[in-house]
């Protein structure tokens, strides 16, 4: 957390909000004037107001804030042939060469090895939990090379479901983007973290995964960042990813421009 220097009541609203990165000062007090500012669910427009930021909850417009500092979110573009995890008991490239330059974080959700694109890193045990488990209804966004034309009628197939062998299965959305000789590039989304899933679909209607990349996250899209790099989320990706975490849909915000890898170089502990 902050070392923000506690009295017994509290540390002023817009102290915590500054120093938790939404604006300055003095917009944050603008804000809370306004009557766009929350502390745990209830409108706050008094300068005055002090909050534990240990505990209390502040959101504005609508998004929460991440108050807790110690906390990391990263994007990565998981290159073809490395394993979802931290560290791989067969010697295999594993997710812990890219996040050298920060400490105790992990992956949300898995992507197999022969899959590549965005996959979220952060020490933030329960939000990692909301974004990976299904009842939340946090999308993935996946672009799939397929053999074959698929048609029309197999992409309602996707859509109105289907069982496979650990249970009933059908896309969020699903639509083709572009034919060519002997193969199809669908983009298709899901909201299940099974294993393989969407090869499996894919193999199901007889049209097998030649290339397999996720594109977004819920809120967060993977952008221009390059395959084996790694990016910090920003404060306006973070509130959109903690507002997902929470089961609530928010508009994806712009990745930033830049591909360069985070400038991050010392261990946070």
């Amino acid at each position: 957390m902050p070392n923000f220097e506690q009295e017994p009541e509290g540390v002023r609203l817009q102290k915590v909000m500054a120093a938790a990165g939404v604006a300055s000062r003095r917009v944050c007090e603008d804000f809370i004037v306004q009557g766009r500012v929350k502390v745990n669910g209830r409108v706050v427009t008094e300068l005055g107001t002090r909050i534990n930021p240990e505990v209390d909850k502040v959101t504005v417009g609508g998004t929460p804030v991440q108050l807790d500092n110690s906390r990391v979110y990263l994007a990565l573009n998981k290159p073809k042939g490395v394993v979802s995890t931290m560290a791989d008991e067969n010697g295999r490239m594993d997710l812990s060469q890219f996040v050298g330059g920060f400490d105790r974080v992990f992956n949300v959700g898995r992507l197999d090895s022969e899959t590549t694109g965005l996959i979220i890193m952060t020490n933030d045990g329960e939000v990692a939990h909301k974004l990976a488990h299904p009842k939340f209804g946090v999308t993935k966004t996946y672009v799939a090379r397929v053999e074959g034309v698929i048609t029309q009628t197999e992409i309602h197939k996707l859509l109105s479901g289907f069982d496979l062998e650990d249970g009933f299965i059908k896309a969020d959305k699903a639509h083709l983007i572009d034919v060519q000789p002997g193969e199809s590039l669908v983009e298709i989304v899901l909201h299940s973290g099974r294993n393989r899933i969407v090869r499996r679909m894919f193999d199901f209607i007889g049209h097998p995964v030649v290339g397999l990349v996720r594109r977004q996250f819920g809120p967060i899209q993977l952008g221009p960042l390059k395959e084996g790099r790694i990016r910090e989320l920003s404060k306006v990706e973070i509130g959109a990813l903690l507002k997902a975490a929470e089961g609530k849909p928010e508009r994806a915000p712009r990745p930033p421009k830049s591909n360069k890898q985070s400038s991050a170089k010392q261990k946070r502990r």
